[in-house]
């Protein structure tokens, strides 16, 4: 398989307008689309393709693709028909209108090219500087990057629960010891 540069700058002017006749306030991809501009090209990932062979899809796209899977908990399955039928996501990923997309597997492939490469945490730094080219993410400011509050508050959740259910074993027992 061989990679050929594909140009992820420019909205197809068609996709661009029924887009927002659609979606006038925008919408989550579309946002991501607007705001950080098309985050990767497919020269960022030249190395992991030969130079020769069948074309493949652009991985300036599938890693788009991986962005908003993630974004919106999708399958593989789900993801490859948000490309072929969602007009946000043709919009956000620079399609026609008429692009039918790609088999699922697709992303399955592209992702162990990526960690086979070693290349998967390109990704995520691409992302983090754009958004923190976008004003999305300040340099020098306390970043959460880890699930300490995550952690945190389902201790809370179930120290919670545990005092329901010691409240629920002390009832049961006052109704067995006093009857009616």
């Amino acid at each position: 398989m061989s990679l050929r540069g594909v140009d992820l700058a420019e909205i197809p002017e068609e996709t661009a307008r029924v887009a927002r006749a659609v979606f006038p306030k925008g919408c989550l991809a579309m946002r991501i689309r607007d705001v950080l501009g098309p985050v990767f090209a497919d020269a960022d990932f030249e190395e992991l393709f030969p130079a020769r062979g069948r074309p493949v899809i652009s991985p300036a796209r599938l890693a788009l693709v991986s962005v908003l899977q993630f974004a919106e908990g999708l399958t593989d399955r789900q993801a490859a028909h948000a490309v072929r039928s969602r007009l946000d996501w043709k919009y956000a990923l620079s399609l026609e209108l008429t692009d039918t997309g790609f088999d699922f597997s697709v992303l399955s492939e592209f992702r162990a090219r990526l960690v086979e490469a070693d290349a998967d945490r390109a990704l995520f730094d691409a992302v983090v500087t754009a958004a923190g080219e976008a004003g999305l993410v300040k340099a020098g400011k306390r970043q959460r990057t880890d699930a300490t509050h995550v952690l945190a508050a389902t201790r809370d959740l179930n120290r919670l629960e545990f005092v329901v259910e010691t409240l629920r074993a002390a009832l049961n027992e006052v109704a067995e010891a006093a009857g009616d």
